[in-house]
Parts: structure tokens; sequence; C-alpha cells
């Protein structure tokens, strides 16, 4: 297996830019499918489940796309990159239609759509980085990767902000319909996820297989079923000990993102329901907040490869996880909007360690070769316990909370504050 060469900051930065409109992509939906869904007359107990799509496609999409990028090679279009365009094609099109959904039932269509498609981009991504860079810059690729994420997220959070308040579009909602700042939104973020992507396509020349090959050609040669099961029956022992760090992770992310915004909107601003005039405000002031956390993410991630030199990368995502939970359960005493950005910093610091230190963890214990497939693996340690959310947590809402989208927030914290007690079982190798 041939030797790659370091890449300079440029050459890091140019193969992870396509991740900044990928995050666009994640960041529009995040912060406003829940409001559109209630804009089209969704219930809060339904809303978990309308979100199916996003962990269900993750499931079945990641561990495909990873196996067929593995094997995937074109003298001219590379290994990664036909996946990159694809996915950012498909992704672009759902972006610009979604806001202009008439019903509930259109719009969670096309959110299956959409996540389908942005799993197709953002899969091979993680690999990516494992194939362009040696072992040793490996924390450095996927810090960079959390820096386009923060960036992206930011981008996206805005968005809102700035059609209706800067540029004063409509903030009514008539007739179930999404109002236009919100469609506008999603237009210019759809064109701004294409163009990143096509940046790293043009920008970036994948190496060829030999690259990548380590003799065991049996493997190579396995069909996909075939090689899921040897992934899964040749785990990595991090892959199991980070599994329940991040099944409540990601379980308590995707309860902020069902309900921060659609929390925040009663407590700060007073408004239970897309009927009050203050609604419209307390939705664009929950995407400046995963706008704040996002800048957070971003501006942290340039200190954290250092920061993990000193403490570890464990011991570093453990306290960042602890910050975010904290964040989180503060939402419960908060009535002040300005408050909220407090908050939002320790999400913030979570964030960028999430999307970036378990992977760095993982990365130097997965072979070369079948990265794609193992990264994909590892996705479903991150979409099992969403499915659990979108299947299950409409009923603890009902239930059990009375509907109540605060108490959704607050589990939210608890179980990022379970994830980090998990997170000291991690075993890591440091070289000091």
């Amino acid at each position: 297996m041939k030797t790659k060469k370091k890449l300079d900051f440029w050459g890091i930065w140019n193969m992870s830019f396509g991740f900044l409109g990928i995050q666009i992509g994640w960041g529009l939906q995040m912060g406003n499918m829940s409001a559109i869904y209630e804009y089209l007359g969704a219930e809060p107990d339904k809303i978990p489940m309308l979100w199916l799509a996003a962990p269900l496609t993750g499931l079945l999409i990641q561990p495909i796309i990873g196996h067929f990028s593995d094997n995937t090679w074109s003298p001219r279009y590379g290994r990664r990159k036909p996946y990159f365009f694809v996915g950012a094609l498909f992704a672009s099109i759902t972006l610009m239609i979604m806001p202009f959904s008439s019903a509930v039932w259109m719009a969670a269509g096309l959110l299956w759509v959409l996540d389908a498609s942005i799993n197709v981009s953002m899969e091979p991504f993680r690999a990516f980085v494992g194939d362009m860079l040696p072992k040793e810059q490996y924390s450095r690729g996927y810090t960079m990767q959390a820096f386009f994420i923060g960036l992206g997220a930011v981008i996206a959070s805005a968005a809102p902000w700035f059609f209706l308040d800067v540029l004063g579009f409509s903030e009514s909602s008539s007739g179930g319909a999404v109002p236009d700042y919100v469609k506008y939104s999603f237009i210019v973020g759809a064109i701004a996820f294409f163009s990143a992507v096509m940046v790293t396509i043009i920008k970036t020349k994948e190496y060829p297989p030999e690259y990548f090959s380590d003799g065991d050609d049996d493997e190579i040669k396995m069909g996909y079923f075939a090689g899921l099961k040897h992934a899964f029956l040749n785990m990595p022992h991090n892959f199991k000990r980070l599994a329940p760090v991040q099944f409540f992770t990601w379980m308590g992310l995707f309860l902020m993102w069902f309900y921060f915004t659609v929390t925040i909107t009663g407590t700060v601003f007073g408004a239970d329901s897309p009927d009050h005039p203050e609604y419209s405000n307390g939705v664009v002031w929950g995407n400046l907040c995963f706008g704040f956390y996002s800048l957070v993410t971003f501006i942290f991630a340039l200190i954290m490869p250092s920061i993990s030199e000193k403490i570890g990368k464990k011991n570093l995502h453990a306290l960042c996880l602890v910050a975010g939970g904290i964040g989180l359960l503060s939402v419960a005493v908060i009535t002040s909007k300005w408050l909220l950005f407090l908050s939002m910093a320790g999400v913030g610091m979570a964030w960028a360690s999430i999307v970036s230190m378990p992977y760095a963890l993982i990365a130097e214990d997965v072979p070369p070769r079948k990265i794609g497939i193992y990264m994909g693996l590892f996705n479903m340690f991150i979409v099992i316990p969403e499915i659990i959310a979108s299947l299950g947590f409409g009923w603890v809402m009902s239930s059990v909370f009375d509907n109540t989208k605060l108490y959704g927030v607050m589990t939210a914290g608890a179980m990022l504050l379970v994830a980090a007690v998990f997170t000291m079982g991690v075993r890591e190798d440091r070289v000091l």
C-alpha cells in the first residue's frame, strides 16, 4: 500500500469545503422543519414521527453508500466524488421545493428525499478524511469538517433572520402556507449546498486504489451484505465502547432539534401556536440560537486539536458533552431571549466535539480499503436512537409530558450528561 503525503492547510480546506454546503442543508432542516410542520397543522406529539425520515434514511443509505463508494473507482471521476455530486444535486432540488409544501404529508415525503440525498453526499465525506490524509492528520481533517459544519449552520440559521428582519419579507402564514422568509431561505441554501460541494469536487484530486490495498483481495470482493457482516463482526473495540456514547448523544440532539425552536416560541416569546403574532419572531430567534451555537462550534474547532493533544480526545469529548447538557437544561429557567445564547455556547462546544472526536477515535482502527462501510456501520449507533426517539417520544410527549415541549429539551440535556459518563469508558492510546 502506497503512502499518502501530508496536505497543507489549503489542501485540507478544499477537501472539506463541501461540508459547508451539507451543513447548510442540515441546518435549514434542523431549524425549520418542526415549525414548517406546525405551520401546516401538525400537533407537538406528531412531530417526532414526522422526523423519522432523517434517521431511517441514514440507517439504510449510509452503509450502502459506504460500501459502494469503497469499491468505486474512475480515473476521471474518482472514488467518492460521484456520490458527492449526485447527493448534492438531488438535495438542492428538494430544498427548493420543500417550503412550497401544501400539506404535512407532502413536507414529510420531501423530507425523506432530502435526507436520503444529503446522506448520499455526507457519508463519503466522512470516509474522505481517511482517503486523503495520513493517520497523523486525521484529527485535523475531522476538526476542519467541524469548522465547516459550524460555519454552514451559522449561515443556515441566519438566513431566516436575514430575509425577515433585514430584507423585510412577510412573516405571515395564511391558510397553512409556509411564510416567504422561510421559502427564500431554503432556495438560497439549495444554491449554496450545491456550489460548496462542487468546490471540493473541482479542487481535490483523489488517490487511486493502490493507496488503499492491504492485500486482502477476498475482503475487497465481498458483496454488500457479506461486507457489512464482516465489518460488524470485526468492529474495533472503540466502536463498541462508543456505542452507548453515541446512543445517548444523538437521542439528546434529536430531541433538541424536535423541540428547541418551538419551545422558546412559548417560554420566551409567549407564542404557543403559529396563530400568535410573535410565533415567527420566536422561530427566527430559534434559528439564530442554532446559528450562535454553530458560531461557537467553528471557533472552538480551531483550538480543539491543541486541546485534545494536551488532555486527550476522550476527556475533551466528555467535557464538551457536559457543557452541552448543562446548556440545554438551563433553557428551563431562561425567560430572556439574549440569555439563550449563553445556553447555546455549551451546545456549540458539544457539537464541535460530537462531529469530530468520535470519528478521530475510531479512524485509526479502521482498514483504509473499507473505511466507507465502517463509517456507515458507525452511523448506525447514531440513527438507531433517533429512530427510537421518532417512534416512541410522541407517546412520551402526549402521555407523560402532556405535550409540554420544554420537557423534551430538558430530556435532551439529560441525555448528553449520560453520554459524558459513558465517554469515560472509551480507551485512547495517547502518544505524549
